[in-house]
């Protein structure tokens, strides 16, 4: 043991982070005190995949109620639009930094974290725009409280689905994480997708209430990580060198950020200009477009969900083999959405889209957490979960801006961003080699994580 007297900043670190574990700590034994049972950690992994549902839910809630709600309250375009551009901004620096807290304090407390604030902040959003609707207060103190409700989230919201990963990642071995890392992911476009649906059965009671439901149903999943959710692995306590922290400059990560920058950016682009291109290219009106580019953006989460619950759990492809399908077949949605001119080939182009992104992703996130090491999960998946986000600031600036010039333009560019991403995977030595990395195997309590 070294002679050394620890510092008082030192102690504090480990301090806080053990009344954390105990505050957090579910009923049935401390972190530390021995491994959870096959039992425990089915039950985690399905909590995990309940709580990220809801928040897929409360995204595409977002996507469907802002825009018309926006209409009445008298806001343009632009300023919808920079309500998630400036979360999405929050979103990309903040998850970093839980990611890596994550790392020091344990998963459950930021998870549990992530969904309050996703809670507070859509009830905040709801009440704000209901005050607006009401006429209580004039719009422009409206709007500066819905871009501070939906910042709550980017600030905080961020915390969950990093930690919610790193999770994930102690407790399955290399061999697992792709499978593990999927059907996380596959929870959140579960919940995507069926949101349409579910916000349009609540909207009977009124246009907001879906948000004051999905609301409720964060702080009820909150509380089931609180009070359920094992974590009997003690987080690794970064107070003896700085060294351990992962920066994104680190040689490991950086090359996954640049992609990653890269797949966020090329993966929203059909997302935000396809009603525009089935209004302009295929001569529909407004309301023909809303409803045929829903149907076409819910076929390509349904082959995203086809390629993460089936093709990614059933036939155990690597890492680089998912990006590098995935790239193909994003390539080719992306040669169809330019030569297509009837609505089935741009919806099979969707649906490739889909297909293609939905298999690059998780191949992507678990290619990431294997670079690194166990003590820096949380860090990589912030990091990356920061870089993809970065395309909804991208893609909406740069897409809106060419697709004025031309409705092909944003497709082109997209292809050319898939081209690019080949060519990098093909000559970046951490990404070549990506699934040859040395690895240390997870805790072998914690291993054999069962199927959701």
């Amino acid at each position: 043991m070294s002679d050394q007297p620890t510092k008082p900043s030192e102690a504090k670190v480990p301090q806080r982070a053990s009344l954390l574990r105990r505050a957090f700590t579910p009923a049935g034994g401390e972190p530390g005190d021995g491994p959870s049972s096959p039992k425990q950690r089915k039950r985690a992994f399905q909590i995990l995949f309940l709580s990220l549902i809801c928040l897929g839910i409360g995204q595409s809630g977002m996507f469907a109620i802002l825009p018309p709600v926006s209409r009445q309250l008298g806001l343009t375009e632009f300023q919808t639009g920079a309500i998630f551009a400036i979360s999405a901004t929050i979103w990309v620096f903040s998850s970093a930094y839980w990611g890596a807290r994550s790392d020091r304090q344990g998963r459950r407390p930021m998870i549990v974290l992530g969904l309050v604030a996703f809670s507070v902040s859509m009830l905040a959003f709801a009440t704000s725009v209901e005050i607006g609707l009401m006429g209580i207060l004039p719009i422009a103190v409206v709007y500066p409280m819905m871009i501070a409700s939906r910042a709550i989230y980017g600030i905080f919201g961020s915390a969950g689905f990093p930690a919610a990963q790193g999770y994930i990642a102690d407790r399955t071995s290399p061999s697992e994480r792709t499978s593990a890392v999927a059907t996380l992911n596959a929870a959140f476009g579960l919940g995507t997708t069926a949101g349409p649906g579910i916000i349009a059965a609540l909207a009977v009671m009124g246009t907001i209430a879906p948000l004051y439901f999905v609301a409720v149903v964060g702080a009820i999943s909150a509380f089931a990580i609180w009070r359920f959710l094992p974590e009997r692995t003690a987080p690794v306590m970064h107070t003896k060198s700085k060294s351990q922290k992962l920066s994104w400059r680190d040689p490991r990560i950086l090359p996954f950020l640049i992609f990653g920058v890269m797949l966020g950016t090329a993966g929203s682009f059909p997302i935000q200009v396809i009603a525009f291109f089935f209004m302009d290219v295929l001569k529909l009106d407004i309301n023909q477009a809303i409803q045929l580019s829903g149907v076409g953006l819910m076929a390509s989460s349904m082959a995203a969900l086809f390629a993460q619950l089936v093709i990614v759990q059933r036939m155990q492809l690597s890492a680089s083999q998912l990006v590098n399908w995935g790239i193909g077949i994003g390539f080719a949605s992306y040669v169809l959405f330019i030569v297509g001119e009837t609505y089935g080939l741009i919806v099979f182009a969707l649906l490739l889209s889909g297909l293609g992104f939905g298999l690059i992703r998780p191949g992507y996130a678990a290619a990431a957490s294997l670079a690194v090491g166990k003590e820096q999960q949380g860090a990589a998946a912030g990091l990356t979960g920061g870089a993809t986000a970065s395309g909804f600031i991208f893609a909406p600036l740069i897409g809106n801006y060419i697709y004025a010039y031309d409705p092909h333009a944003p497709f082109y560019l997209g292809g050319a961003l898939m081209i690019v991403m080949a060519i990098y995977v093909a000559l970046s030595p951490h990404l070549r080699i990506l699934d040859n990395l040395p690895q240390e195997e997870s805790e072998t309590a914690e291993t054999n994580v069962p199927k959701v």
